[in-house]
């Protein structure tokens, strides 16, 4: 938006463009574990792809996914694998999703006072940040994981 007297018709010499990338995450507290996908969209088809990314990377585990209202885990279209539960947070409650944890870090290790010049170098930037992350499972469960958990689990 521009101010102008009536008269004057304003000229813009740059007009902005929005491009988009989503990432899907998931976090174990227990562990550390870390799994994501980057998508061009956030849809059904993208969260379906997302859940038998990590079932199949957890075979044979019992998976509780907790999940924000975003529309594409709310879809009737979504397919939740076998031994899988998801639990919806209540709407404004992102402390209560150890994802937003990552998110957070993530946007403090990788992003603070960047300018990229394209959608493919903050791209780049998501992998190798998120690579990152996941190889340090010691550091994600103790970002994620509530302080009394933590230090049960370590005393086990």
């Amino acid at each position: 938006m521009c101010w102008a007297p009536a008269h004057c018709r304003p000229v813009v010499g740059l007009a902005l463009i929005r491009e988009f990338v989503y990432t899907y995450a998931a976090v174990s507290p227990g562990d550390g574990c870390l799994d994501y996908q980057i998508a061009p969209k956030m849809n059904t088809e993208q969260m379906n792809q997302f859940l038998i990314q990590v079932r199949t990377a957890h075979h044979g585990d019992f998976i509780i996914m907790i999940l924000d209202g975003a529309s594409s885990h709310k879809s009737k279209d979504l397919k939740i694998p076998e031994d899988m539960v998801l639990i919806k947070l209540p709407p404004y409650s992102p402390e209560l999703n150890p994802t937003e944890l990552v998110w957070d870090e993530l946007r403090e290790k990788e992003f603070a006072n960047r300018v990229f010049d394209s959608l493919d170098s903050v791209v780049n930037q998501l992998k190798s940040g998120l690579a990152t992350l996941a190889a340090n499972k010691t550091s994600m469960k103790k970002l994620t994981c509530w302080p009394w958990i933590y230090d049960s689990l370590n005393a086990i």
